[in-house]
């Protein structure tokens, strides 16, 4: 296993258990705040974590992208050169 695979697959890992965090967030959310429980805090720390698992999911997609594409990149510098063309 060299570095490069080793440090996708972490970062793989990394964003599984970020996803899987703000749907768990994101569902209880709005379990609180539809719940029938007449108490405005309980319903607003509800709004309070839909809004935040709102804004992370954000800097969660775009950091996976920024992860993706600094990938893309370091795969594609180290191939090998191709040969010159021949005429």
């Amino acid at each position: 296993m060299d570095l490069v695979s080793f440090i996708q697959d972490l970062t793989v890992r990394v964003v599984m258990v970020a996803w899987a965090l703000f749907l768990l967030s994101w569902s209880i959310g709005w379990v609180l705040r539809g719940s029938p429980i007449p108490f405005y805090r309980v319903k607003r720390l509800g709004q309070d974590l839909i809004e935040d698992a709102v804004i992370g999911a954000f800097w969660l997609a775009l950091g996976s992208t920024v992860f993706a594409l600094i990938s893309y990149i370091v795969s594609n510098v180290s191939l090998p050169m191709p040969p010159p063309p021949s005429i």
